[in-house]
């Protein structure tokens, strides 16, 4: 039975971050996977397994706690995702600070021929790191 986008986004984060099964990739996201965030473009499947290692080295005990879908168009989806999980690794420069950090992304995915093809993404991870830092 085919997924519906829908279904396919929800599944994909709880597969992907939950627990990294990075074996998945292929399955949800297009050859040339391209993702629009602050000011910047990467591309491929390769940027996203790296994402998803570094995220779940950097938060190993991530949960995705709520995937919300927004909107829903034939070929678009917008939705939002609240995860949560331990900041136990240095991530992007951003030192460790061993606290509990929670923390939302807002998505826009294209899909083309099932998969993912582009997202434009908006996070607050930075924002809540910065805030767990301890004070000088």
């Amino acid at each position: 039975m085919a997924r519906s986008k829908e279904e396919r986004i929800r599944n994909a984060n709880q597969e992907l971050l939950g627990k990294g099964n990075l074996e998945l990739v292929e399955d949800v996201f297009a050859a040339d996977y391209c993702l629009h965030a602050g000011g910047k473009t990467a591309t491929g499947l390769d940027f996203v397994r790296k994402f998803v290692k570094q995220l779940r080295k950097s938060i190993p005990n991530v949960r995705v706690v709520d995937v919300e879908i927004l909107m829903s168009s034939r070929d678009t989806v917008a939705w939002r995702r609240t995860l949560r999980g331990t900041h136990a690794a240095s991530l992007k420069g951003i030192p460790a600070s061993g606290k509990r950090v929670e923390w939302q992304d807002m998505l826009v995915s294209r899909f083309a021929g099932g998969k993912i093809a582009e997202e434009w993404a908006v996070s607050d991870l930075a924002a809540a790191l910065m805030l767990k830092l301890p004070r000088a």
